[in-house]
């Protein structure tokens, strides 16, 4: 233990364990018919398993999603170059309460450290949020991106990127849409002025990975995320049917999707938002890109109207999206003495 600050050890029944269930049975689900929407009956088929997916595991992978593989490539290869970059000159760009987007490495999830470096930059730049948690306080802020130097490529590439990845986003949230039979474009709308961002997530080897988190148990807060990882692995998925940890095998090729709380609150908890972790490991560095895809922050998040009724009332209180994140934020820079602002804050008590 000596090797690692006890601000990245894990309380005892949070440690990984050395061996690890692999998640045999998480869905791997081919999006090639939304390529050719005249195929009706494949669509069916595709939007019945989208539902089935997020209902049974709340996480799927997709494979022939349209992403070229060179526009990962690219992205990869400027997250690398980045992460090798001294602490000098990742330090230029570095996050604050203020920044909220740029480089940090002293993240905390529950409480403790996690052991990873990540870069963040919003989708929308600038993006304008509340500027504080407060309730009744109506002042606005902006969020900006912060871009280094070196390498010179790097901003062009995560532009491009992003466009990928929010065409993508809108396919999956249009399926989802169907397979909670509502108009395939129902969640649009929420996205007009969207404050969804992407994350370059590096993880250098541990010492102690026994006792450490690349990223400690969470549920992630927006509506969808969709993650593309390199071959070392880590991820960890909560098994809804018995609470085991398992670790999620990439598909070549495949993006690694899970429905967040937002959707959870929109869908009144028909799909769930599941806990999910990062391993490490001693040997090798892991890198994985996350988008985030968030509402836009004047969204007050809420049961649809659709899916509640007299038999399955709502059973949470319409939130401020833009108030919840800016709450999330403020907690990345400093250790609560309270737990984090979570959906289960704003659940109807029977």
């Amino acid at each position: 233990m000596g090797e690692v600050d006890p601000a990245f050890i894990q309380e005892p029944e949070h440690r990984p364990k050395i061996s690890y269930i692999e998640g045999q049975g998480i869905p791997l689900i081919d999006l090639s018919p939304i390529h050719s929407p005249d195929n009706v009956s494949a669509i069916e088929s595709l939007v019945k398993e989208i539902g089935s997916a997020c209902k049974e595991w709340g996480f799927f992978q997709v494979i022939n999603h349209g992403v070229p593989l060179e526009k990962r490539e690219k992205i990869y290869s400027a997250s690398r170059k980045f992460s090798a970059l001294s602490a000098e000159e990742k330090s230029k760009v570095r996050k604050s309460e203020k920044k909220v987007y740029g480089h940090y490495d002293n993240e905390h999830t529950k409480n403790v450290k996690d052991w990873r470096e990540v870069f963040d930059f919003t989708i929308n730049d600038p993006v304008t949020v509340p500027a504080s948690p407060e309730p009744d306080d109506e002042e606005v802020t902006e969020w900006k991106n912060q871009w280094p130097m070196y390498p010179p490529e790097l901003r062009e590439v995560c532009q491009e990127y992003t466009q990928e990845m929010v065409k993508l986003a809108y396919k999956l949230m249009e399926l989802i849409a169907l397979s909670l039979g509502l108009p395939a474009d129902r969640f649009h709308g929420f996205f007009k002025d969207q404050t969804s961002y992407i994350r370059l997530n590096h993880y250098n080897p541990c010492p102690a990975p026994h006792l450490a988190l690349g990223l400690g148990r969470h549920q992630d807060s927006g509506v969808l995320t969709i993650l593309n990882e390199d071959d070392v692995g880590g991820l960890e998925v909560k098994r809804k049917t018995d609470g085991e940890w398992v670790r999620v095998k990439s598909a070549p090729d495949a993006y690694i999707i899970n429905i967040g709380d937002t959707t959870q609150v929109w869908t009144n908890d028909k799909y769930e938002s599941v806990e999910h972790r990062v391993v490490v490991n001693t040997e090798r560095e892991r890198f994985s890109i996350a988008f985030f895809l968030h509402a836009s922050s004047y969204t007050m998040v809420e049961p649809l109207e659709e899916l509640t009724s007299e038999q399955n009332p709502a059973k949470y209180r319409a939130y401020s999206w833009g108030k919840f994140i800016t709450q999330r934020k403020r907690s990345n820079f400093q250790k609560l003495s309270v737990e984090n602002v979570q959906i289960s804050h704003f659940k109807i008590s029977k």
